[in-house]
């Protein structure tokens, strides 16, 4: 029996641990407790569950109840229908269905061919809030040969252990208030070209959804690698851009008139994903990856970032050939295949609570406080930034960040309830960002300024 999560809200329980003194710990109680609840035990049935399919293979069969592409889905939605009926009827379910036409090297003896992207929806509380936080993981798996459709494709780690994630936020995180929605999206066909994920980015941009961020896990249950016999899993890999794919003329000269090479909006998301790691989740360690991706390979946060939204990958820090993409077999004493048994449930589980924190987090923070400047319009040796209030949410202050411009990860924070702050550190010297603060603590993405006078 899966465990119920108590509803609480946000502000009840925090002042209940915290007071009203404007206090703002590392770790907000609720999150805290949703984290407590990520259970290790699910996330093991749930893998067992989608082995047991046999083959998820896009092209695999789509009508038999107990096998192939088709079944696994069906027992996904039904997973994300039980969440929705506690939900308060904030949470819908629905299959994204289009037709995929044979345009590809890799489907060379296919027929057009319906796909099915596997939708839940938590609708956030507030009307006016329209901002979308997107998790994903891709449901489909596949052999050595990846047009085989037919032979046992286990999946376990790759992406079985991204939609067992999903599965266990899903049941945790709808049967919370949230201002913002919160989407959690099992794409298919990732394994023949990014299809899934390139249909919804694509629906997406078309239908202006407002994407704030997107978070993809792919592979974050396994600990160790092949040739080199490493392992380890206290440590994760998050992937972001620098440039944007979608950098705008406009956009490339701000970057280059701030030196913003190093604070991309996915930068900026990455960074948040480790300070929430460090925040919420004991024995992990975010390591920043400063590549959209690995050589050679791709993942379904790219086609996001090519449509201009927010995107970053989460995936394990070490990777086992032998357990991906893998025919099972044992060969000159190697056995391969990605099977449960070469997965490391305690390493999901903890990558499990670094992706429920960070959604959580951002969901029921403010938007990030608007039209954020520092002020050029004289020579001083002091700093002076300013902005305006969210567009959404109400921010009880602001944190003004800084860091020295060769490292990676804020290194001070102020506070202010005001506007704008003034802070005694040359602003060539420094690299500056505000986030907006809500009254339980909750901090919105960090904003880099522009140019302003």
């Amino acid at each position: 029996m899966k465990r119920m999560v108590f509803l609480l809200t946000f502000s009840a329980v925090f002042q209940a641990h915290c007071g009203a003194q404007g206090i703002y710990p590392d770790r907000n109680p609720l999150v805290a407790q949703m984290v407590n609840e990520v259970s290790l035990t699910n996330l093991r049935e749930d893998i067992d569950k989608l082995v047991s399919f046999g083959t998820r293979q896009t092209f695999s069969i789509q009508t038999n109840k107990k096998k192939g592409i088709g079944a696994a889905r069906e027992w996904v939605a039904g997973q994300f229908l039980q969440d929705a009926q506690t939900s308060g009827g904030r949470m819908t379910v629905r299959m994204d269905r289009w037709l995929q036409n044979p345009d590809s090297s890799r489907r060379p003896r296919y027929k057009p061919t319906e796909l099915v992207n596997v939708i839940a929806t938590l609708r956030g509380t507030d009307t006016a809030d329209h901002r979308i936080f997107l998790v994903s993981g891709h449901l489909d798996s596949r052999r050595s040969d990846v047009m085989d459709s037919e032979k046992a494709a286990p999946g376990a780690n790759d992406d079985g252990s991204g939609v067992a994630a999903l599965l266990e936020m899903a049941r945790i995180l709808s049967r919370q208030p949230f201002p913002a929605t919160i989407m959690f999206v099992a794409f298919t066909g990732e394994e023949q070209g990014l299809f899934g994920s390139r249909h919804l980015a694509a629906l997406a941009r078309d239908s202006s959804w407002d994407i704030t961020a997107m978070i993809n896990n792919d592979m974050i249950g396994q600990d160790n690698s092949s040739e080199t016999d490493l392992v380890d899993n206290s440590r994760v890999r998050v992937f972001s851009e620098g440039i944007p794919m979608k950098e705008t003329p406009a956009m490339a000269a701000a970057r280059r008139a701030m030196s913003g090479e190093n604070d991309s909006k996915s930068r900026e998301l990455a960074r948040y994903i480790k300070e929430i790691c460090s925040d919420y989740v004991d024995n992990l360690e975010v390591e920043l990856i400063y590549r959209p991706d690995r050589f050679l390979r791709g993942g379904d946060h790219q086609p996001f970032a090519a449509q201009g939204y927010t995107a970053v990958r989460i995936t394990t820090y070490y990777e086992n050939y032998y357990h991906q993409h893998q025919d099972p077999r044992i060969e000159k004493g190697i056995e391969y295949g990605d099977l449960p048994k070469f997965m490391d449930f305690e390493y999901l589980r903890k990558n499990t609570c670094l992706n429920l924190a960070t959604v959580a987090c951002l969901a029921a923070a403010p938007a990030v406080p608007r039209g954020v400047k520092i002020d050029v319009s004289r020579l001083s040796n002091d700093s002076r930034l300013f902005w305006d209030p969210p567009a959404t949410g109400r921010a009880a202050g602001y944190l003004v960040l800084m860091r020295e411009t060769d490292q990676p990860m804020w290194q001070k924070r102020f506070f202010t309830r005001d506007l704008q702050m003034t802070v005694p550190y040359s602003r060539d010297n420094y690299f500056f960002a505000v986030q907006a603060v809500s009254s339980e603590g909750l901090k919105s993405l960090p904003v880099f300024p522009s140019i302003g006078r």
